[in-house]
């Protein structure tokens, strides 16, 4: 969001919207984020800088890492039942792996281009 000028007075700061966390996290990791005001007491201040801190002295690679694990694991077979494709998925399950891989396969020597080719009709 921005602003013309910072607001001066105690009903101008809280009729600002509210960021969660992790999208401040983001936005202040991206350099989105010129200015910053928060209104709380002491010590949640003081628990919540703490925890931003540690969030953005991961880096970024890390809270990726945390949302593909987070999204990894909101993909269970109970949550895929409703899908067209859980009959064919729980028959290759075999395949599909238990956890996120920590590094991509050994490359071995062989390329595969996919192209994929639509028809387009003329309307």
């Amino acid at each position: 969001m921005a602003l013309e000028r910072p607001p001066t007075l105690a009903s101008e700061l809280t009729s600002l919207p509210a960021m969660s966390w992790k999208r401040f996290a983001r936005d202040l990791h991206d350099e989105r984020i010129e200015q910053i005001c928060i209104l709380s007491t002491s010590e949640r201040m003081q628990r919540e800088a703490e925890e931003l801190k540690q969030l953005v002295t991961e880096g970024a690679d890390v809270l990726s890492a945390k949302s593909k694990k987070e999204r990894f694991n909101e993909q269970s077979w109970d949550s895929l039942k409703s899908s067209l494709l859980y009959e064919v998925l729980r028959e290759y399950k075999d395949v599909l792996p238990d956890d996120i891989p920590a590094e991509l396969p050994q490359e071995k020597g062989v390329s595969t281009r996919l192209i994929s080719c639509r028809e387009r009709s003329t309307v």
